[in-house]
C-alpha cells in the first residue's frame, strides 16, 4: 500500500505533529511567560534573538536580517537600549558603523537561565515516569528523529543519547 494514502499512517502521522506542536508549546511556556514579564513586544523579541545570535550586527544588517525597515529597527534599538538590553559600540575596523549587541546581562539569562527555564517542564514530566518509561520515550523520540532525516535526506542539527 503507498505510504501516502495509508489513513492509519496518515492520521498517525498528524497525532504526532499535533503532539510534537504541544510538547514544543508546553516547553517554551516558562520562557514566554519570561519575556511576557520583561514587556518585550514580538518585534523587539524578533530583534534581540537575532542579535543573541551573533557576536554584534551593524543596524543595516540587522534591519536586512529581521526584514524589518530601517527607522523601524532603529527605534527598537532605541528602546533596548534605553531598558539596558542593547549596547552599541563603534567598530574597531570603520569607526563610520555603530555595532549593535545583546548586553552581558541579556547574554548571560540567554545562555543560564533561558534553558533552565525550557528544560523544567521536561524534567518535571520525565521525574513523574519509571526508568524503562524514560529509555522508551527517549528510543521512541531518537527513532522518530532518525526517521524523519532518512525521508529528508536531512542531518542531525543536535546530539542525540546514545542507544
Amino acid at each position: 500500500m503507498n505510504r501516502d494514502r495509508d489513513p492509519d499512517l496518515n492520521s498517525l502521522a498528524h497525532m504526532i505533529e499535533l503532539d510534537l506542536r504541544e510538547i514544543s508549546q508546553t516547553l517554551r511556556r516558562p520562557l514566554d511567560a519570561e519575556y511576557a514579564r520583561g514587556q518585550l513586544t514580538a518585534p523587539q523579541r524578533i530583534v534581540m534573538q537575532t542579535l543573541y545570535h551573533s557576536e554584534s550586527m551593524s543596524l543595516k544588517d540587522l534591519c536586512e536580517r529581521v526584514s524589518l525597515s530601517h527607522s523601524t529597527v532603529s527605534g527598537i534599538v532605541d528602546r533596548l537600549q534605553e531598558r539596558g538590553m542593547v549596547d552599541r559600540r563603534t567598530d574597531s575596523a570603520d569607526r563610520r558603523v555603530t555595532r549593535i549587541a545583546v548586553s552581558p546581562a541579556v547574554r548571560q539569562f540567554m545562555q543560564q537561565r533561558a534553558p533552565q527555564l525550557t528544560a523544567r517542564p521536561l524534567i518535571e514530566a520525565l521525574a513523574q515516569l519509571s526508568g524503562k518509561d524514560r529509555r522508551a520515550v527517549a528510543r521512541a523520540l531518537r527513532l522518530l528523529r532518525e526517521g524523519l532525516d532518512s525521508a529528508t535526506g536531512g542531518r542531525r542539527s543536535g546530539p542525540s543519547e546514545p542507544r
